[in-house]
């Protein structure tokens, strides 16, 4: 039934097919990539488009092309173990306090409040300055800085079902907290979870990509999209395209996401009316 829907909005229908292409591009790219991602070669630097590289090169005379497949490859590697460690996180967390409530909620929502008081990048900014760059460091970072709305987020959704009558009878059926929580809220907020992941992961992305091309992430050496701008910024007026090529990787990545998200929310809204 949600199938059908789905394949009935237009919206969600092309949010779907950019995020199925965003992922063939990162599980074939050795397969569809034509060159090595990494091969440097000075005196191939800055070529236009050929058989051989179909978007050129770079700076090093590394293939655009083969860079941007890997560097879908690189973001969904980082973007997708940090929306798992969040939405468990998240989950538990924000379960645990709506459900409990009194004492363990209050001092979870004075140590969110806590945590949202400081912007994302200066978190990231103080962990990435002790940590020092790299994938684990940025992966540890960004979990550190966004694990406070996932709580905040699904302790509301809780919330709003806890006070439902159905809780109130499955309490009074003597049903436990742990039946309750899993059997039956959970299932009813997993559709609101789903839109909320979904467009959560498009952020992630952005966050990686924007933290690499300030220089806080990736090293300008690996294949990934923000750390691709950041090498080519210098280059803006000579070579627009290395600029242009990324970007545009990344407006399509995220808009796949936000574009299949907000269908869901639209379809869920639907549903409950």
């Amino acid at each position: 039934m949600l199938a059908k829907k789905i394949m009935r909005n237009p919206q969600a229908v092309v949010g779907l097919i950019l995020i199925l292409l965003i992922f063939l591009m990162a599980v074939l790219a050795p397969i569809l990539a034509p060159n090595d991602p990494n091969e440097v070669d000075i005196t191939r630097k800055f070529l236009r488009a050929s058989s051989e590289y179909p978007l050129g090169t770079d700076q090093l005379g590394r293939c655009v092309l083969t860079r941007l497949l890997y560097g879908a490859r690189c973001s969904l590697c980082l973007a997708v173990p940090i929306l798992v460690i969040l939405a468990s996180v998240g989950t538990f967390l924000g379960m645990m306090g709506a459900w409990i409530g009194g004492l363990f909620d209050r001092i979870l929502s004075i140590v969110c409040d806590i945590f949202m008081a400081f912007p994302p990048l200066v978190v990231v900014l103080a962990l990435v300055g002790m940590l020092g760059q790299g994938a684990v460091n940025l992966v540890i970072s960004i979990i550190f800085s966004m694990w406070v709305w996932f709580v905040k987020v699904i302790r509301s959704y809780v919330l709003m079902e806890k006070s439902k009558d159905y809780v109130l009878a499955s309490k009074i059926a003597g049903c436990s907290s742990a039946k309750i929580l899993m059997g039956h809220i959970l299932p009813n907020i997993f559709p609101f979870m789903i839109v909320y992941f979904s467009t959560s992961i498009s952020s992630i992305i952005l966050m990686i990509s924007g933290y690499s091309f300030l220089g806080l992430g990736l090293g300008n050496d690996t294949a990934e999209r923000g750390a691709m701008l950041n090498s080519a910024k210098q280059y803006l007026y000579s070579n627009p395209n290395l600029i242009v090529y990324p970007g545009i990787c990344i407006l399509l990545t995220t808009a796949g996401f936000n574009l299949f998200g907000e269908a869901l929310r639209d379809i869920f809204s639907l549903e409950e009316d």
